[in-house]
């Protein structure tokens, strides 16, 4: 792409982020970066943010739309193009506050400056022409071709929509990709070692920005914020870190003591790492694992900007790293997964994930379970945690460590509990949240424990 239109405009910004994240890059990282570098007012920060979340959900939807008013279908336009179109498709038929003239007009500019602007009038074409009939276009017969038409009208692939309409259902699934394609919120999670949440949402709505308690998280806080979080209020004393409410279950999930000895398996990026280090009140002994080195950069950041000591943070695969002659209290895998219960947060996964890294996530999964469960003392907690929605990465795993290993048992987590969190927690003891029916990313954990062996006293 040739140098275009400057990055203070919300929209050229938003083309520049989703041609890179077409190239493989993800949105979160790329819109903190170039957030950060656009000077920006706080309005078309959010603009942008909008743009690039929203343009991403919405690809099926919009590349449907494009086919109905292009002589070339979406897969043959060049691809700048193509997310040219989607962007501003993406404003005249799911946003309804900006008006269709300043989502065409703009898109027209920006397409000028590519291969010297001699696609201009394709793309003038197709958006005049959508401007007044895309409410026709046609979809697939949600009674003839159920699959074809919840993929295509709320944007998902095809074979993911099979796998949950056989699993929920027509209408469950229907709602579960509807609010898939909503905005993620974002969330922070208060230091309980430096504050009480209740007085970090005070000071934060005292600097003026918009916050809340969560729902189910005793130490969340959702906030309306479109810039970096360094310029929350807070942030530089180490008072919070951003992290997901239902990730934050996790951590109360595996429940650690003061004066324990932890073991998060795959770290990075550090929130639940650090999350445990609170609840312990920075007492005991956290280690660490990841095989990313950048990922454990980022966990020892975290950790000393939320004046936390008690984590030591190692470079090391989980499926490999052995302790010298250490059990510990508590064992977290929260294992590499699918990520298809966050499609709110990184719309572009589903158009990446496929059928088959689905097979080998669950197969990794089940070689780690089996291999740090190793390093549990009896009568030790281990919890096993992912954020998919995937069968074969949750309910299977967890069946299969079971099935080979009678020394572990589901361990009801209730007692362990805030009764705000207890609903979430099903008859099986497993939590499961959702996001079209508690507002949370799709997030798995369970909670088990390591029988005493006879003649074995616990430590």
């Amino acid at each position: 792409m040739k140098s275009g239109p400057s990055a203070s405009d919300a929209r050229a910004l938003a083309w520049e982020i989703l041609q890179a994240v077409e190239a493989g890059g993800y949105a979160d990282a790329l819109l903190g970066h170039r957030l950060t570098q656009s000077g920006l007012a706080t309005r078309d920060q959010a603009l942008a943010t909008r743009l690039v979340y929203g343009t991403l959900a919405w690809q099926g939807y919009l590349d449907h739309i494009i086919a109905a008013f292009s002589r070339r279908p979406p897969h043959e336009l060049d691809a700048p193009i193509r997310i040219l179109l989607r962007l501003a498709l993406f404003q005249m038929c799911v946003l309804s506050k900006i008006p269709d003239f300043a989502a065409v007009n703009t898109a027209v500019q920006l397409s000028k400056s590519f291969r010297g602007g001699s696609v201009a009038g394709l793309v003038n074409a197709v958006l005049r022409r959508a401007t007044t009939e895309w409410q026709q276009v046609t979809f697939p017969s949600p009674q003839d071709d159920p699959i074809g038409y919840l993929a295509t009208r709320w944007s998902h692939p095809g074979w993911l929509v099979e796998r949950w309409l056989a699993r929920y259902g027509f209408d469950e699934t229907e709602a579960l990709l509807r609010a898939n394609n909503e905005a993620a919120p974002t969330v922070l999670r208060a230091n309980c070692c430096k504050t009480e949440p209740a007085e970090l949402l005070a000071r934060l709505r005292g600097a003026g920005c918009s916050a809340d308690a969560t729902t189910y998280s005793p130490f969340g806080i959702c906030v309306e914020h479109a810039g970096p979080p360094e310029r929350l209020a807070g942030y530089t004393e180490g008072l919070f870190s951003l992290q997901g409410e239902a990730s934050q279950l996790v951590g109360l999930l595996v429940a650690p003591r003061p004066g324990q000895r932890v073991l998060d398996a795959c770290a990075a990026p550090g929130g639940k790492t650090t999350h445990l280090a609170e609840l312990m009140e920075n007492r005991g002994e956290i280690v660490a694992l990841d095989p990313s080195a950048r990922g454990i950069e980022r966990v020892a950041r975290m950790s000393q900007r939320l004046g936390l000591s008690i984590v030591r943070a190692m470079v090391a695969d989980a499926a490999e790293w052995r302790p010298a002659d250490v059990l510990f209290d508590a064992v977290l895998v929260d294992a590499p997964c699918s990520g298809l219960g966050t499609l709110r947060q990184h719309p572009e996964v589903r158009w990446r994930r496929t059928p088959d890294d689905i097979a080998g996530l669950a197969a990794l999964q089940q070689r780690l379970m089996l291999h740090l469960s190793e390093f549990v003392r009896p009568g030790g907690t281990l919890v096993y945690a992912t954020c998919t929605l995937s069968a074969e990465e949750n309910d299977d795993v967890l069946a299969s460590f079971l099935h080979a290993h009678a020394d572990f048992c589901i361990d009801d987590p209730r007692s362990l509990l805030p009764d705000t969190v207890r609903s979430l927690i099903g008859t099986d003891g497993v939590l499961r949240t959702f996001p079209h029916r508690h507002g949370l990313d799709g997030f798995f954990a369970v909670r088990l424990k390591r029988r005493v062996t006879p003649g074995i006293v616990a430590a």
